[in-house]
């Protein structure tokens, strides 16, 4: 099993990354996961020339590779301007973009004021809702005055234990996607019957 581990920190030390290795070790407990982490500060260049040639540097693949094949994800960023970083984005920009689909995915943040905690569910919850991710119910953000203080560990401890029912629980999405069809294309996902649109809409146009 294998956890990614994405940090857009650029300090060194950097609160990201330490909050990125909280998570993962808690994660990793739980699990039993193989912990890579992807720090996006050493991809920054590669990530632009992306952009302008269209295509990735070894380094820079490497890190898109190992994201695509996780079973889960642990993503932190710095809030700039009420929302995730710049480089947080362009990197989540140059992936395949089905690589997020199905996967599980803790979302987490740092900044120097509680204000910004709003940033999970304004921003980073719809980006990864959007990459078709299965963002965990608890996201984590970490504040100056957060470290050391109460809270915190709890925050981190749920989450993580969220991603890790998530990662190795019998009802995870990739499973769940390879559920059986029947020739009616009723797709069952755990307990749960869907019906293709396509094919209500048809049903409907049918006369009666």
């Amino acid at each position: 099993m294998k956890l990614v581990v994405v940090s857009a920190g650029l300090s060194v030390p950097s609160s990201t990354r330490l909050l990125a290795d909280r998570l993962a070790q808690a994660t990793a407990d739980r699990t039993g996961a193989e912990v890579t982490v992807v720090e996006l500060r050493d991809l920054a260049v590669e990530i632009a020339h992306n952009f302008t040639n269209g295509f990735a540097g070894r380094e820079l693949a490497a890190a898109q590779e190992a994201v695509a094949a996780a079973d889960g994800l642990v993503v932190v960023t710095p809030v700039f301007s009420a929302s995730y970083s710049g480089l947080f984005k362009a990197f989540f920009d140059v992936l395949d973009q089905d690589a997020l689909d199905g996967k599980p995915v803790l979302i987490a943040a740092t900044g120097g004021s509680a204000r910004h905690s709003l940033v999970l569910d304004h921003a980073l919850r719809p980006l990864f809702s959007y990459l078709r991710a299965v963002v965990v119910p608890t996201g984590v953000y970490a504040a100056s005055e957060d470290w050391g203080a109460e809270g915190l560990q709890e925050r981190i401890t749920r989450a993580a234990g969220q991603l890790a029912s998530l990662m190795t629980g019998p009802g995870r999405l990739p499973a769940a996607r390879a559920a059986q069809e029947d020739e009616s294309d009723v797709v069952r996902v755990g307990d749960l019957e869907t019906v293709p649109f396509e094919q209500a809409l048809q049903a409907l146009r049918r006369p009666s």
